[in-house]
């Protein structure tokens, strides 16, 4: 982890209109997770961005996530279906270090663009009802997951695809939900790996991430209890009008 300024000074950078701002996206971003199970990134990354800078905010929601994960999976674990979830995840650590290369020699932006338009297209069928009853094949598995992973380095991007591929089933909300926590205890992990290996997760990121852990995890927990008492027509409609909000974000951002 990098060094860079005082413990005190960042605890003075806390008592500002700006992390009222962060806490208030934080506890938004934590109601999605625990109701849908996905989604909480990229409601805090566009302030997040604007506060902190692209990197401290790939970081500092990271080290939220995997805590949210861990909270979330013993209650979903025995509902995620970890024979697909299992190498999607490998697939994706697998190809971060190619996301990260394709950072530094291509324009992330039009990548995202790229991938925003194909999501926007496959929410508006899924919201007409759309569903694929055939099997989760491997390669397919391993394609989305490579993707994810490309994407999740490269442009912040990586959950549509999973998305898409998930929600075109018809897999019960219970199921989904799961598998979503599941695919986030595998890649999060990896991602931080990679992460620190490459020196981006500074003691800042950290302080702040403690600092907005636990207004977050207590989000978390109200939304996992608001997913107790919805429909799986209500889950549906809200994780894929999720979607469609992330491509629509992906493409004019």
């Amino acid at each position: 982890m990098s060094g860079g300024g005082t413990v005190d000074a960042l605890f003075d950078a806390l008592l500002t209109g700006d992390f009222l701002l962060a806490l208030i996206a934080t506890l938004a971003a934590g109601m999605m997770r625990g109701f849908a199970g996905v989604g909480s990134g990229m409601l805090m990354a566009p302030v997040f961005a604007i506060l902190f800078g692209p990197v401290e905010t790939v970081a500092t929601i990271i080290l939220m996530e995997v805590v949210a994960t861990a909270q979330l999976l013993p209650g979903v674990k025995g509902h995620v279906n970890w024979r697909v979830v299992g190498p999607m995840g490998a697939a994706a650590a697998l190809f971060m270090p190619l996301g990260g290369w394709l950072l530094v020699s291509l324009d992330p932006a039009l990548i995202a663009r790229g991938i925003a338009a194909i999501v926007v297209i496959f929410a508006l069928i899924l919201l007409t009802g759309w569903r694929y009853d055939g099997p989760k094949r491997l390669p397919a598995t391993l394609g989305v997951g490579a993707l994810s992973g490309v994407l999740m380095a490269s442009t912040s991007l990586g959950n549509p695809p999973v998305m898409v591929y998930l929600l075109s089933s018809r897999d019960p909300a219970t199921v989904n939900r799961a598998n979503f926590t599941g695919y986030f205890a595998v890649t999060l992990l990896a991602l931080i790996a990679w992460m620190l290996l490459q020196g981006l997760i500074s003691w800042e990121a950290v302080l702040r991430a403690a600092a907005l852990l636990l207004p977050f995890l207590a989000a978390v927990w109200v939304g996992s209890r608001l997913f107790r008492k919805s429909s799986e027509r209500l889950y549906r409609r809200v994780a894929l009008g999720l979607l469609l909000c992330i491509g629509l974000y992906g493409l004019l951002r």
